[in-house]
């Protein structure tokens, strides 16, 4: 005897239960996308003012730019630029888990199979995105070990 009636074409359904699992994850999804967002401004501002903080050491305090452990005239531009570098790279997962929520919010309260279909595409740009900056990250780790091996072995 069948106790669901209506199942799809794959044998899955959303029940009660799902829904909820479902609702509990939009919701800290949508938590972590405005923490991550919030995370981004700050990562922009703390560019800006870090890069506006090196450029004014560059003119307060004599030899600070010739000094090679205190840094160079271009680090304040540099230090700027890779924080707002961060802050892009790590505003589209943030999008993406902000959209996920959304769409799985509002799919679930009219039960819209588009909506949630939207929602979980959402989810997989998220994980997609993520896993390609991974693979990028471990790359240079690779990378800087190699490197670090290589000027060891160069230095006996």
């Amino acid at each position: 005897m069948e106790q669901n009636e209506n199942k799809s074409l794959f044998g899955l359904n959303i029940d009660l239960n799902s829904k909820n699992h479902l609702s509990a994850a939009a919701g800290w999804a949508k938590f972590l996308a405005i923490v991550g967002f919030i995370g981004c401004g700050l990562l922009i501002l703390f560019g800006i003012f870090a890069g506006s903080i090196f450029q004014s050491y560059n003119s307060r305090y004599e030899g600070f730019d010739r000094n090679p452990m205190m840094g160079t005239r271009g680090f304040g531009a540099f230090a700027a630029t890779f924080y707002i570098l961060i802050a892009l790279l790590y505003f589209f997962p943030c999008l993406f888990l902000f959209n996920f929520a959304s769409k799985m919010k509002s799919a679930l309260l009219a039960d819209d199979q588009d909506q949630l279909n939207s929602s979980f595409q959402n989810l997989k740009r998220t994980f997609r995105y993520m896993g390609v900056l991974t693979i990028i990250g471990l790359s240079f780790y690779v990378l800087a070990i190699l490197v670090v091996l290589l000027m060891a072995s160069s230095s006996r």
